[in-house]
């Protein structure tokens, strides 16, 4: 009996040493979490010179690069910012939008139309 008391009294103190903190979960939509400046999110790409060096590095095969057409696949993306880091023109970032939930696959592939001039989103 005596341990049962001991083992209450614990969670009481518990209880009470985080009865005055404030809490840690977030309102989330209504209240959005500051994301670190080199939070790897969703990738854009902007100046693709056709290197293949993106290829190389991604560890998942996520990237492809065919004609004029750069595709990442963000079901097989693994974010780790290689594509970005060996880009030699910088033309892949990372973007802060982590919101990449959906209930249709197809929007995870990413096409950019690369042929010349400014690239542009293609789906």
């Amino acid at each position: 009996m005596l341990k049962g008391i001991k083992s209450l009294l614990i969670g009481l103190l518990t209880v009470g040493k985080h009865l005055f903190k404030r809490p840690v979960t977030l309102e989330y939509p209504e209240k959005r979490p500051e994301v670190p400046e080199n939070y790897r999110g969703k990738i854009v790409v902007d100046g693709c010179i056709k290197c293949m060096n993106c290829t190389k590095v991604c560890p998942s095969g996520a990237i492809k690069i065919e004609d004029n057409n750069f595709t990442i696949d963000l079901e097989k993306c693994i974010f780790c910012g290689n594509c970005t880091y060996y880009c030699p023109v910088k033309a892949i970032k990372c973007t802060n939008d982590f919101e990449l939930a959906t209930p249709d696959k197809s929007d995870l592939k990413l096409t950019y139309d690369i042929g010349g001039g400014k690239d542009e989103r293609i789906d």
